[in-house]
């Protein structure tokens, strides 16, 4: 199979990438290279790709909000399905820069969506979130909830996304699904993610961030178990068959929320990492953050039901490997 991949150079796609690259198919990436984290990882990242997939594997170096770019540089080249998960990420960053998320995550989206519908895509699952629940305070999280109180810009346009992607499965029966992660972390994540940060800061003997006192509660889920259950989804598009898919919708689109169903709180993992780099760690105490929720929870029953997602690495596994390849990675 070849597979669009955006966000090819970030901590998911890079992952997707490397797992399609792995079991043969082939990988067209796609990312603009920005410097909003460290761009030596980026780079990093694309040379493990580059190296395993040899000549499956293709990068442009472009912004996906560019549809001229997109177009041309696309032209000429084959693809079967696409997984569009390149996006301008973070909630706490929304809020300082408002108009970054309008054109990577609303035009950069609909760019996607456009040549998916004229080059005949078969299927394109795409990244929303588990930050589109909100306020939201039934637990877990079911992907049949309303979603109608978004507490960031961010989550505002991962939303806007399934809103998007609903129309274009009506108007043009685009099979679609959109998946809505939960604090996903693991090697060779983010550096602007909680597990890189209080690494860093604990190695450094620098205090850690607590936002509400400490008192957070989230899905953290394993970058392999998130992997597996986006390529398990690229394999299975939802059928035009007038069915009602998990979340509502008749058309050849579904929602899944993709989490560990377990809801961890912080202070746990913060214990993990003391343990793991052999040092107590140095608290600060912060009132809650503007957009962040308290909790999050996933719900994965229609994910498992319908595509057999289990995932399978606890904290007490996965906070170790990331430990282990920060170690590694940093010399």
């Amino acid at each position: 199979m070849r597979v669009i991949v955006t966000g090819a150079a970030g901590f998911i796609g890079f992952n997707v990438a490397r797992r399609l690259l792995a079991r043969g198919d082939s990988v067209i990436g796609i990312d603009v290279v920005n410097a909003y984290y460290d761009v030596a990882l980026k780079e990093a990242r694309l040379a493990v790709l580059r190296a395993e997939g040899g000549n499956r594997f293709a990068f442009l170096r472009l912004d996906f909000a560019d549809m001229g770019a997109l177009t041309a540089a696309l032209e000429g080249m084959e693809f079967d399905r696409i997984v569009h998960l390149g996006a301008q990420a973070g909630v706490r960053y929304s809020i300082e820069n408002p108009h970054a998320y309008v054109s990577a995550n609303l035009v950069g989206h609909l760019n996607l969506l456009e040549i998916a519908r004229h080059r005949g895509a078969e299927h394109m699952v795409y990244a929303s979130s588990s930050s589109v629940y909100g306020g939201n305070t039934k637990l877990p999280f079911s992907v049949d909830d309303r979603v109608d109180h978004p507490l960031s810009l961010y989550a505002a346009t991962k939303k806007a996304d399934e809103l998007m992607s609903e129309t274009y499965a009506h108007l043009y029966r685009l099979p679609l699904t959109g998946l809505r992660f939960f604090t996903v972390y693991g090697p060779w994540g983010r550096p602007d993610m909680m597990m890189w940060i209080f690494t860093r800061k604990i190695l450094a003997g620098e205090p850690i961030p607590l936002f509400n006192h400490g008192d957070m509660y989230r899905d953290f889920t394993y970058i392999d178990d998130i992997v597996s259950g986006i390529v398990a989804c690229l394999d299975n598009p939802p059928p035009d068959d007038g069915a009602v898919k998990a979340g509502g919708s008749e058309k050849p689109h579904r929602l899944y929320n993709i989490g560990n169903h377990k809801s961890e709180h912080l202070m746990k993992v913060v214990e993990i990492l003391e343990h793991e780099l052999g040092r107590k760690a140095e608290l600060e105490l912060l009132p809650m953050q503007a957009g962040d929720a308290r909790q999050s929870f996933a719900d994965i029953d229609a994910i498992a039901s319908d595509l057999g997602y289990a995932p399978t690495t606890s904290i007490d596994v996965g906070v170790p490997n990331f430990v282990k390849w920060y170690r590694e990675f940093h010399g």
